[in-house]
């Protein structure tokens, strides 16, 4: 993907070279499969499937249930908590935790800076402290405790921190806790806080890094077979538990503040200004969320898609969700504002494509998409013309914005992202009505764009960059293409798993789950278990391109993010379409309800 800029002395014009997208499906299925030590069975013949196409005799529909958070319960929520009037309390906390990391990394002791270091990350508040973060792992590179370490807990937590924080470290140095054989020792099966410490370090692992993969494999068996039988720490029960089903690396960053927040004070060794900082920190964070959905709940009801769109899903408050999780520190509001309707406008544009269009009018669309004006909405059915005049107004009003913060002009990136969306889309929608299957390297091809991905990214780091936007930080997106690429199909996957049943009893169009065992011939389990396996080897793809230092940090938060975010939206099936029951517990507590402050 390469940018060209054309510079005027009154603007900057961003336009975007043709280039083919990315193909690089077969190289994932082939690379995934050398992992697993069998030879790849991908071909460039096709075992596709085409089906008697059956035309559709009426328009269908999926029959989400309605949203459950209308605008006036939205408009209800509140909160005591300002910084305004908190602001004292939070600066002092702020101070007192920040003198504790610095005493803490000149002392003697590894494990020590390295644990209040993880626990200022996990609950939130690291945003506060980057500048002492920062210089608190550099004393602790500069020492010789840890080459010397025969802990490995203390190991384990340094090389996770180091990996986490862009600080190039080698899984080497887990040789000392394996056997002349390669195999990790036997000694350390009775260490569960060592084995847990090793579990969750091994998912910062990349390619052919097989010393993560036995670490993975080896703490696994040992941990479950520990929850089992051994364990009477009911905290670490639980820590275990939650690490064998999602491990920290994957976890959405504001779920996971919460969540180590109440494990945190239950610690016996645990900072009391610290918790207190997290607990204050996450409500006055919440303040800011409720004034912006209060401000989305506004510019959706003026849109009107729940009368102009009904066949589509009213999910306001689950976009948000998805912004949310994507970007949650407090000062990006205006990318959480603007993600999310992006997220709204795309959601009905994708049940139209999936759902409720007729292929004709959905070509149609298409056309007028890459038309770009507003004309074309003139060739278009009149349910399709308010959507089309919706996108329009938010694209432009999104590249106007930019150009008058920084005298850029990305309408055509924009564009472009849309065009592609919409190109992949009527992909779909030509597969659904032909009554074909593709294999699972064509439909990786064409899926990894229409889960949205790169169109998220753009808009996240166009939002994200707002009046620092230049031509050398756009060019610098360029860099983390790679790593869009695998944040992308990450999210893809998950949305398959958690997607696939329902839409497969709608007839929907097919998902990787279904490519794969039409083209392999195996169960609806195995094909499962391949996807999983997929996305296992895309983390570590999404781990290596984040170790780059070409690619700006932003650009690699917001991708770790996104397919975090994934995770925990169908880690318990279709978040969005069904959002009645944990989306909306989890809503709740990040929106409307505050954490009691009392430790």
């Amino acid at each position: 993907m390469n940018l060209v800029f054309s510079s005027s002395p009154t603007s900057v014009s961003l336009t975007r070279t043709s280039h083919p997208r990315m193909l690089v499906p077969g190289q994932l299925l082939q690379a995934y499969h050398t992992t697993r030590g069998k030879q790849a069975i991908v071909s460039n013949s096709s075992s596709s499937k085409v089906i008697d196409p059956t035309p559709a005799a009426q328009r269908r529909l999926a029959q989400y249930h309605p949203t459950i958070w209308g605008p006036d319960l939205i408009d209800s929520f509140t909160t005591h908590y300002t910084y305004e009037s908190h602001a004292t309390r939070l600066e002092g906390l702020k101070q007192n935790v920040a003198k504790d990391i610095v005493a803490s990394s000149t002392k003697d002791d590894a494990c020590s800076i390295l644990k209040l270091i993880a626990s200022v990350q996990r609950l939130g508040v690291a945003y506060h402290f980057r500048k002492e973060i920062q210089e608190a792992l550099a004393t602790l590179l500069s020492s010789t405790t840890l080459s010397t370490t025969n802990d490995l807990h203390t190991a384990a937590l340094q090389f996770q921190i180091l990996r986490e924080n862009g600080i190039s470290v080698s899984s080497d140095l887990f040789d000392k806790f394996r056997s002349g054989e390669g195999s990790f020792k036997d000694s350390l099966s009775n260490d569960v806080e060592g084995l847990l410490s090793l579990y969750e370090a091994s998912h910062l692992g990349m390619p052919g890094e097989d010393v993560l993969e036995e670490a993975k494999r080896f703490s696994s068996k040992i941990l479950k077979q520990s929850v089992a039988t051994v364990l009477n720490d009911d905290n670490l029960t639980k820590r275990v538990k939650q690490s064998l089903q999602t491990p920290v690396h994957w976890r959405m960053p504001r779920i996971e503040a919460l969540n180590f927040i109440d494990m945190y004070q239950r610690d016996d060794s645990k900072n009391l200004a610290l918790l207190e900082l997290a607990k204050l920190d996450y409500n006055l964070v919440q303040s800011v969320y409720q004034i912006e959905i209060k401000e989305l709940s506004r510019w959706w009801r003026e849109l009107d898609f729940k009368s102009k769109a009904s066949f589509s899903r009213d999910r306001l408050m689950e976009s948000y969700l998805g912004a949310m999780g994507i970007s949650h520190e407090p000062q990006f509001s205006e990318c959480r504002i603007g993600l999310t309707k992006f997220m709204c406008i795309l959601t009905v544009i994708d049940d139209m494509y999936d759902v409720y269009g007729f292929l004709d009018e959905l070509e149609c669309f298409t056309d007028a998409v890459i038309q770009w004006n507003m004309e074309a909405k003139d060739k278009l059915p009149e349910y399709m013309k308010p959507i089309y005049i919706a996108l329009l107004e938010f694209g432009n009003e999104l590249s106007d914005n930019a150009f008058k913060n920084s005298g850029l002009n990305p309408l055509p990136y924009i564009k472009n992202e849309w065009v592609n969306l919409c190109k992949t889309y009527i992909v779909e929608a030509r597969w659904f009505y032909g009554g074909y299957t593709p294999t699972l390297e064509e439909y990786l091809k064409n899926a990894w764009t229409s889960v949205g991905g790169p169109a998220v990214m753009l808009h996240a780091y166009l939002l994200t960059e707002g009046c620092q936007l230049t031509e050398a930080s756009l060019e610098s997106f360029n860099h983390g293409f790679q790593l869009i690429y695998w944040s992308s199909i990450v999210t893809r996957l998950n949305d398959d798993l958690g997607t696939s049943k329902p839409e497969g009893e709608r007839g929907d169009v097919v998902k990787s789950i279904q490519c794969y065992m039409e083209e392999k011939g195996v169960s609806e389990e195995e094909a499962q278990d391949y996807i999983k396996g997929l996305i296992s080897y895309s983390w570590k793809k999404i781990n290596q391109e984040s170790a780059k230092t070409s690619i700006p940090k932003s650009i690699v938060n917001l991708c770790l993010n996104m397919a975090r975010t994934a995770h925990c939206i169908y880690e318990h099936g279709d978040g969005i379409g069904n959002s009645i029951g944990v989306t909306k517990n989890r809503l709740i507590s990040l929106i409307t309800n505050p954490i009691p402050l009392n430790l």
